[in-house]
């Protein structure tokens, strides 16, 4: 099972995650993030479509390792979960879902971020 995140808890994770800089990775399409994308605070920020996390996978595990601590962010939680049980059932041990993704974060962190 995947641990959800509240986009309202985001900097408690970034700070448990220290030292190292937590991955926030986005799997919406490259027009959702232009329409509403979120400011790297602490994190690194990935953008990588959902369909396109298979064939990136090796690029993922290299670049962040199995235990890089990851959230997965999608528009409501729906693709980033799907996402986030991939990554978990192929090695990666630190897995947590956006509870409803962009939507909430910007009603939760950032009401200047678009809705869409």
């Amino acid at each position: 099972m995947i641990d959800q995140l509240r986009p309202a808890n985001i900097a408690a994770w970034v700070e448990a995650a220290a030292p190292r800089q937590p991955l926030v990775l986005d799997v919406r399409e490259p027009w959702e993030v232009q329409t509403a994308a979120v400011t790297p605070d602490g994190f690194t920020l990935r953008c990588i479509p959902m369909q396109s996390i298979p064939a990136r996978f090796e690029e993922l595990k290299q670049l962040h390792g199995p235990d890089q601590p990851i959230a997965c962010l999608c528009h409501h939680g729906v693709r980033s979960q799907q996402v986030a049980s991939y990554l978990a059932g192929h090695g990666f041990t630190n897995v947590v879902n956006l509870q409803g993704g962009i939507a909430a974060w910007a009603k939760q962190l950032d009401n200047r971020i678009p809705q869409y």
